[in-house]
């Protein structure tokens, strides 16, 4: 059975890695969810036959209220709400980590010294990433605000609280009959992950969540060692190794280091740097943008978090259609960190029925700015500021941009005339090419598409 069991664990991880591999391209990503959901399903149902397995009414029951959880909040979240239901979900899989970790620790089962410290170090990571999910879901669905929450020595005082968690870290390691120092891990572990994602803002969560996720893998992986679960092993090392590329690769698309993400506090009130920008604000009527979009050559749409909020997606996929009837070029120029979650904008216009095929990312479609007639800006802001190339006092300078203003014209939907989230004015805004359409984005859009019926 123990053989079985194994060789069945193989198998799940052989899947989870296909699951992951299909994942990376968008048209294969509905199936790599599939097998990594069946690789997740074979290896509980091969848990349940382990030797000296006991409290099966408990472990079937929990499994049942998950399910029913997990099945009715993902038909009744919208897609809108997609990042903080990740959050939240990605925050329960380090939940759960550090579950195992302090089952482990309190009844003495995880053998050797090493196990112990590779378990102690699980489970530490486990809830660091449990809390700081929740602050993430939290700032994510507006419970909470999105700017960095600071006090005066912030640094210093987490510091304390990461080396006080260590402390009785090391006082469980050292005297594992004493009764206060598991808790006051725990407790210390918890805090500490609030705290370290108190001060990141709501713009920053793309790497955030990539970096939690990196968390969860880890500790799932730290786990396994702890429980000789092979499963658990491989599969948390692949999460964790592809959530830390991940990171690694957001944290480039806004050239800041990760450090700065986690301790820089950006985006406070106090981040922005003024600058003084030559022109202004020009407005555009209605049906005047509907006739420059309808008489286009070549279109490209740059979705922003505004639309996702709006949840104008579908509004977007409307408009595209009308214009492709025209023969109008059409596509979508994607920002990596774009909105609030790696993909974020992928999954909002694939969900309306944009096809994969007009969806392009930073390198590919910016060299194609100039030849563009127009370009529709649709609640994006920081990531397609010119500043970030010609002003080097900058906070978001040497950041890679969508080249928006090197189109030969310029529409942006926006809501109002406030900054983005670095805190500073928008160079693109004030370009003679560029005129700001001021309103919600879907009704803005929906607007534009009746306009340009009418034409």
């Amino acid at each position: 059975m123990i053989l079985a069991i194994q060789i069945t664990y193989f198998i799940t991880a052989f899947l989870f890695i296909l699951g992951l591999k299909k994942m990376s391209s968008p048209t294969g990503a509905r199936a790599g969810i599939v097998w990594a959901g069946g690789a997740m399903l074979l290896a509980t149902v091969a848990t349940l036959f382990t030797p000296g397995l006991h409290n099966y009414p408990i472990i079937l029951g929990a499994l049942g209220l998950g399910v029913l959880v997990a099945w009715i909040a993902a038909n009744k979240v919208a897609m809108t709400e997609m990042p903080e239901m990740i959050a939240l979900y990605n925050g329960m899989g380090g939940g759960a980590a550090a579950a195992i970790g302090a089952v482990e620790l309190w009844t003495g089962a995880q053998g050797s010294l090493g196990i112990t410290v590779i378990t102690l170090i699980g489970a530490w990571i486990g809830t660091v990433a449990f809390s700081g999910s929740l602050v993430a879901f939290l700032k994510l669905h507006s419970w909470m605000k999105e700017r960095p929450l600071t006090f005066p020595g912030q640094q210093v005082f987490n510091v304390l609280i990461l080396l006080a968690g260590a402390a009785a870290g090391a006082a469980y390691f050292l005297y594992p009959s004493l009764l206060w120092p598991l808790p006051a891990f725990f407790v210390l572990s918890f805090l500490f992950g609030i705290l370290m994602t108190l001060p990141i803002g709501g713009g920053d969560m793309p790497v955030v969540i990539s970096l939690y996720n990196a968390f969860t893998g880890l500790a799932v992986g730290f786990e396994g060692f702890a429980l000789h679960n092979d499963a658990m092993i491989i599969a948390g090392t692949v999460v964790g190794a592809a959530g830390t590329l991940l990171t690694q690769l957001m944290a480039k698309a806004m050239n800041r280091s990760i450090g700065n993400v986690l301790f820089g506090a950006f985006g406070a009130e106090k981040a922005g740097v003024a600058q003084e920008i030559k022109g202004s604000l020009k407005s555009i009527e209605l049906e005047d943008a509907a006739i420059l979009l309808a008489y286009a050559e070549k279109v490209m749409i740059v979705p922003g978090y505004g639309m996702a909020v709006a949840q104008a997606q579908h509004k977007v996929r409307e408009l595209t259609d009308l214009l492709e009837k025209r023969n109008v070029e059409v596509k979508f120029a994607i920002h990596p960190v774009a909105g609030r979650m790696p993909g974020h904008m992928n999954v909002l216009l694939a969900e309306a029925g944009v096809p994969y095929e007009k969806l392009f990312d930073l390198e590919e479609i910016n060299p194609e700015f100039p030849s563009a007639t127009v370009s529709l800006v649709i609640g994006a802001n920081d990531v397609v500021n010119p500043a970030a190339r010609t002003n080097t006092t900058s906070p978001i300078y040497g950041m890679p941009i969508l080249d928006v203003d090197e189109s030969e014209n310029v529409i942006v939907i926006k809501r109002g005339k406030g900054k983005g989230f670095a805190g500073i004015e928008n160079e693109l805004f004030f370009a003679e090419n560029c005129r700001m359409l001021y309103g919600d984005a879907q009704g803005v859009l929906n607007d534009l598409v009746q306009a340009v019926k009418r034409l």
